[in-house]
């Protein structure tokens, strides 16, 4: 078990900056996220704290030891990658088995610990198979027992669920996710998911060209995003954004529709962010919206509306029957609205 603080820290590839600055404190036992879309620099953040990539800048420690000049194999880490990087020429059990062996543990210790693992992960009837014999979930099931064997102060996941399809991804996520709570070992975990993000994680790190733009627990950051670029990455669907300004009446939207604007909002709002899930069906008296795309999913349907020349995702729990050309009453929930300040992209709270 152990802290991992993060101060800081720079990387640099020659004259190319990719971390600018990165300061996270990840406490004993916790699962955190990093999340963000590609080339933000979460898997070279992580490489970095597994010692596969030298820092810039900046300071790494784990349990309180700065470990910027501490090889990966001194660090008392395990990593558990993308493509699962096991031996095919190894057993199950050899392969989970492996890094007990280089370090001379005696055989019935490595016996007891693959069989506690394998027991964990349901692989107890896979052992003596070959990676070629494994399902995908099944390899990524492996490549977590040949972690968990280590028992490491920190487990790293770069990227784990996404060679799996759809399905698998949601019960491998389940699965990590209990076998955190089961072993409650320090856990960083990297993807470009938001969905895995918001549903496994303690804590998430949103990051965005080499910079965290907010750090909180899951519903937090749903909730109350710091500004316009978490408010559109968290959360599915992606929360309506307009430009705009305020003007009497509401929010002006560029595209010359007006909204109903919450009072008492401090500065100057030039964005307006509502969710898909928090505009409200109102026959009478809503705002009309021409209905462009109808998508029924069954548990909800999502539709795209016309306000004005400004479109909106609109994701009802009742069943509709409109159709494209329609006209529909809408209202935004005013308690649910956010502004965004005109300049900066900061959240603005009344």
């Amino acid at each position: 078990m152990a802290t991992v603080g993060i101060n800081n820290v720079r990387k640099a590839f020659g004259a190319t900056q990719i971390l600018h600055g990165v300061s996270v404190d990840i406490a004993d036992g916790e699962f955190v996220v990093l999340v963000g879309p590609s080339g933000c620099g979460k898997s070279t953040l992580l490489r970095m704290l597994a010692g596969l990539e030298n820092i810039t800048a900046g300071e790494i420690s784990i349990s309180g030891r700065v470990v910027n000049n501490v090889a990966p194999k001194d660090r008392d880490i395990a990593m558990v990658f993308q493509n699962y990087a096991l031996y095919p020429h190894m057993t199950v059990r050899d392969n989970m088995a492996f890094s007990m062996m280089l370090a001379g543990a005696p055989k019935e210790v490595i016996d007891a610990e693959v069989a506690k693992a394998a027991g964990i992960l349901g692989l107890g009837e896979l052992l003596h198979r070959f990676p070629r014999q494994l399902s995908g979930g099944q390899r990524q099931r492996v490549a977590m027992g040949r972690a968990i064997v280590r028992q490491p102060q920190v487990f790293l996941f770069d990227e784990p669920l996404s060679n799996l399809d759809a399905k698998l991804r949601v019960q491998m996520r389940a699965e990590i996710k209990e076998l955190h709570q089961r072993l409650k070992v320090t856990t960083v975990y990297v993807t470009h998911d938001q969905i895995e993000a918001m549903t496994m994680a303690d804590k998430i790190v949103v990051m965005n060209g080499g910079n965290i733009e907010q750090i909180g627990a899951p519903l937090e950051l749903y909730d109350r995003p710091a500004n316009v670029f978490v408010a559109g990455f968290i959360g599915s669907p992606a929360m309506n954004l307009l430009k705009g300004r305020a003007a009497q009446g509401g929010f002006e939207t560029e595209g010359g529709a007006v909204l109903p604007m919450p009072a008492g909002v401090p500065g100057e709002p030039g964005v307006y962010g509502i969710r898909p899930e928090h505009i409200l069906l109102q026959p009478e008296g809503g705002i009309p919206a021409v209905v462009v795309l109808v998508e029924p999913t069954g548990s909800e349907t999502q539709v795209l509306v016309r306000i004005g020349d400004s479109t909106l995702t609109c994701a009802f729990r009742e069943r509709i029957t409109a159709r494209p050309g329609d006209v529909l009453g809408i209202m935004p929930d005013l308690a649910l609205v956010h502004l965004f300040d005109a300049g900066s992209g900061r959240r603005l709270a009344a």
